[in-house]
């Protein structure tokens, strides 16, 4: 018998609040309030749709990097990233053409640093969230020994 291929599913809802403000939420999950931005004539202060889309792979990188991390024996000391993504106008529409996440990965010893950089080649093709996307995502590591 043929088994069914992995499926899951995510659900979320969303809440008109007035204005350009929404109130998304997802079963057993705190509420975000969100926004159309300001260059958009929304709000400031508020969770955008194109933060929560950069945000969104920039924590797919993460998990996955700590996924593999895990799965080939590596510790790590810390992580932190910054992302920046990059909208601009693409035969007439708007898209984000690029997504920069800049990383800061701690670890316990150097000889570290090259199963690392082979992890990171895999994220692109791993990462669900940047696997989806058009958008071209760039990763640029600063792996350092962190006593």
């Amino acid at each position: 018998m043929k088994g069914e291929p992995v499926k899951y599913v995510y659900n979320t809802n969303l809440k008109w609040v007035g204005e350009k403000k929404g109130k998304l939420s997802a079963e057993g999950k705190p509420d975000i309030l969100t926004a159309c931005p300001p260059e958009f004539q929304g709000h400031p202060n508020i969770w955008s749709p194109e933060d929560l889309y950069i945000a969104s792979v920039e924590v797919c990188t993460m998990t996955t990097f700590l996924y593999l991390a895990k799965k080939f024996n590596l510790e790590i000391k810390s992580y932190q990233s910054k992302a920046k993504g990059i909208a601009q106008l693409v035969d007439k529409y708007f898209q984000f053409s690029s997504i920069k996440i800049d990383l800061k990965i701690g670890v316990c010893d150097k000889k570290e640093k090259d199963k690392i950089n082979k992890i990171l080649e895999k994220i692109p093709k791993i990462c669900l969230v940047s696997n989806s996307i058009k958008s071209k995502v760039i990763m640029k590591a600063d792996i350092f020994v962190e006593k």
